[in-house]
């Protein structure tokens, strides 16, 4: 029996985060929306209101709102503690997903409004995430705090696959798993597991209304994966993901040398 706090349920892999662990009963689950009414409507109507859930609201870009969050947590799950902190929860915008960086050049005011969001949420909500979670994680069995990264934040494979999309996302994840090493590197003597796992190519809806020259931007960037990766045989599912992850978080210790680490939802390099 396990006790999770996932944030950022309320669609793709999130949501299957939140089918997957709360299949057993035991387990309890908690996880953290911006939209906390819109999530328990679609968690009743998909999940049958499994009572080992429960939604809270706590927004990446409010500090007040995941200081409400970490108190409401603190009362739902007692002295049983956090065992996994799942940040899942980030901004994906649409500015640079499918276009290369040199498309921005004439964007400023996009670009200067974009990265300071990105910066807000992906990496500053998230350190305040951890610190406010971080008493509860110490009161766990498990202790394990995982960060959601991407494989684009990976400068082999970008300067291998030549992958000049979605830089300032990128940029933003890149800088988080450097907060997650800090992290490591303060509390693994506390047998605080922080790690960064990419998910891997994962379908979840985004390309599916693209115009056809963001669909020529992604169409460039997986050919360059194909020729990385001769086996890519295209996105895999939130499912199939989650299942990768939650394997690799699994066998992940810091005795193994995971510790601040960052690696793809198969535990490596292997990023497709």
């Amino acid at each position: 029996m396990s006790v999770y706090v996932v944030t950022g349920v309320s669609r793709g892999i999130g949501l299957e985060f939140l089918k997957q662990l709360s299949e057993d009963p035991k387990n309890l689950i908690v996880g953290l929306v911006r939209d906390k009414v819109a999530t328990e409507q679609k968690v009743a109507t998909e999940l049958g209101g499994r009572p080992n859930v429960h939604i809270l609201h706590g927004d990446l870009a409010n500090y007040a709102t995941l200081k409400q969050a970490a108190a409401d947590t603190a009362d739902i799950v007692g002295e049983r503690g956090v065992d996994y902190l799942v940040a899942n929860g980030g901004l994906v915008p649409h500015l640079d997903a499918y276009g290369p960086i040199g498309a921005l050049a004439d964007k400023v005011e996009e670009v200067e409004a974009v990265s300071s969001q990105l910066w807000q949420t992906n990496v500053i909500g998230n350190m305040h995430l951890f610190h406010l979670f971080l008493p509860l994680v110490l009161k766990g069995h498990v202790k394990k705090v995982i960060t959601l990264s991407t494989g684009m934040a990976d400068l082999d494979l970008i300067n291998n696959c030549e992958v000049d999309i979605a830089g300032l996302y990128a940029a933003s994840k890149a800088a988080m798993n450097v907060i997650v090493a800090k992290f490591n590197a303060q509390y693994k003597k506390d047998g605080v597991l922080f790690l960064s796992i990419s998910p891997g190519f994962v379908e979840v809806g985004r390309y599916t209304d693209v115009t056809p020259e963001e669909a020529q931007g992604m169409t460039g960037f997986v050919g360059n994966l194909l020729a990385y990766a001769p086996h890519f045989k295209g996105p895999i599912t939130p499912e199939e993901s989650v299942r990768h992850i939650r394997s690799t978080w699994e066998k992940a210790s810091i005795e193994g040398g995971f510790g601040g680490a960052f690696v793809s939802h198969l535990g490596n390099k292997q990023w497709v």
